[in-house]
């Protein structure tokens, strides 16, 4: 079972404060058969202004990356005939999927000069609900706290902090979740795997360009969780294909699955996670008061912290065995003034603890567990006496209004899935290997660092920017700043990327003045990037 890297969250749901107008609506299609397309008309009230908006619910088809399409585009699937049904040497139907998105588009602005952005979430195996109904779109939920969300009627409220006022938006469902569809000869290879989500994401930005006459229009994309390893691959496919971006956003990133806390034990001998997650454990402890003392001012502490993982941590963990007694004992009492944890727990833990461990163990006493995608959030444990956490807080806490609040607004407001289901996540049994960029490059295990350092040598204009919650465990941010500092550029393009952190979550949007510098710090960054 693959863990979802991404998020799971939302709010409120009712009449938008602004009304989005009908032009035209879809119905239930037959089996098979695409959808219509949806295009809906509103406004947003921003702060620099109102904004009026076209909105467009529809799909564009991709195809397995070996696709020939010498013989024109296909514009539907016809039904095949179950594989038992086929005759020997009978061609088996192409793999394709009908990709899922809704675009904003500013209305009267010419195309080249408006800035056109691509979001999406992870997983693998993620809608891209989450960044739909909370970030930076028009209308989103109001999460306002660090708790369990009320059960329905949830509420949208119209969005200021929307990036309508710098960019157009379009939010992409991968293959098989949301409105999203596979069908096909092996079609679960030809979508689930790095390299070919990457190549579906390419093919569908390439669609999107000339569908909609947007090949002059500064790009970006904005990609959340592993839709951040995703963003690395298909910047990379798109430069092969002669098409540059301006910027490439990354929310809560793991370019490195090597790096990932959630179980780095199955990986013995890598000991970055634990490096890498201390100080997220630290501000952790922070938020739920248990430390003594308590640091009055977050970032320093947090910079002492990372000193710490740095050096004696990182130290200390490479010795392995050979690591003297007193030095075992020295180090397990400092984590425990960093993370709350009891030193007794840390040194059976070999000064090794796993997210899991440590969500499941920094409340135990209270009976408490905290989340993964945002420890600020907590709930009561399911097991006392598991060795990890059984479920994720802050997940349950949201999840159900953002899939509720979504599959209302997409289908009375944007007129678009009536009678078809959204599937907010799937299972996916996912092909991590991934090809990266040189030859013989093959590899069993996901980095691709080298895609995203290939694209920036490529393209030595192209910016980066990378946004983190200190409270994500999910994707620890340091873990980020680490990755991009391990780059293989040269050092004049580290010019090239900033780093934004934020007192919130893997979901920097749940909270509401985190949005507020989510936005601010973006729309600023396309500003400054879009040659306009």
């Amino acid at each position: 079972m693959t863990r979802f890297l991404l998020c799971a969250t939302v709010a409120c749901l009712a009449a938008p404060l602004t009304p989005l107008h009908a032009e035209s609506a879809s119905h239930a299609p037959a089996a098979h058969s695409p959808i219509p397309d949806s295009i809906t008309t509103g406004s947003v009230a921003l702060p620099g202004g109102t904004v009026a908006y076209k909105a467009i619910a529809g799909t564009i088809l991709v195809h397995a990356p070996h696709y020939d399409d010498s013989s024109g585009v296909i514009a539907s699937r016809k039904a095949q005939p179950p594989e038992s049904d086929k005759h020997e040497g009978e061609d088996k139907d192409d793999a394709v999927a009908s990709m899922f998105y809704v675009a904003y588009f500013k209305q009267g602005v010419p195309a080249g000069k408006r800035p056109v952005t691509f979001l999406y979430n992870g997983g693998p195996g993620s809608a891209t609900v989450w960044l739909h109904m909370g970030s930076v779109g028009p209308l989103r939920l109001d999460t306002p706290g660090d708790t369990h969300l009320p059960a329905p009627p949830y509420t949208l409220i119209a969005n200021p902090q929307s990036l309508l006022d710098v960019t157009d938006l379009v939010f992409i469902d991968a293959p098989g979740t949301g409105f999203s569809r596979i069908t096909g000869h092996d079609a679960d290879k030809a979508f689930y795997g790095v390299d070919a989500d990457g190549h579906a994401f390419t093919d569908f930005i390439v669609q999107f360009l000339a569908k909609y006459d947007r090949f002059n229009s500064p790009r970006y994309l904005f990609g959340e969780s592993y839709g951040t390893t995703r963003s690395a691959v298909v910047a990379n496919d798109l430069e092969d294909r002669s098409i540059d971006l301006n910027g490439v956003i990354l929310l809560s990133q793991i370019l490195n699955y090597d790096n990932s806390v959630d179980e780095p034990e199955a990986n013995p001998g890598i000991d970055d996670p634990y490096i890498l997650a201390l100080p997220t454990y630290a501000a952790t402890a922070w938020y739920h008061k248990r430390l003594s003392p308590m640091p009055a001012d977050l970032p320093a502490f947090l910079r002492e912290v990372e000193h710490f993982a740095l050096t004696d941590y990182s130290a200390a963990l490479r010795q392995g065995a050979d690591l003297p007694d007193d030095q075992r004992k020295a180090i397990a009492a400092k984590l425990a003034a960093y993370t709350g944890l009891p030193a007794p727990y840390i040194l059976r833990s070999g000064l090794r603890v796993n997210g899991g461990q440590f969500t499941k163990e920094l409340l135990a006493d209270a009976g408490m567990t905290t989340g993964r995608l945002d420890t600020r959030f907590s709930g009561p444990t399911l097991d006392p006496i598991s060795r990890e956490a059984g479920y994720d807080p802050q997940s349950t806490a949201l999840s159900s209004a953002y899939v509720s609040a979504f599959n209302v607004y997409v289908r009375q407001t944007l007129h678009y899935g009536e009678g078809v289901t959204y599937k907010e996540g799937i299972e996916v049994n996912w092909d991590f290997k991934h090809h990266r960029p040189g030859p013989d490059s093959d590899n069993p295990g996901t980095n691709v660092m080298p895609d995203l350092a290939r694209v920036m040598k490529e393209d030595p204009k192209l910016r980066i920017m990378l946004n983190s919650g200190y409270y994500d465990l999910a994707t620890p941010y340091f873990e980020g700043v680490y990755e991009m500092k391990h780059l293989p550029i040269p050092a004049s393009l580290y010019g090239n990327i900033e780093f934004k952190q934020y007192a919130s979550g893997h979901m920097v949007y749940v909270k509401p003045d985190a949005l507020q510098r989510l936005h601010d710090n973006v729309a600023d960054f396309i500003r400054r990037t879009d040659n306009l």
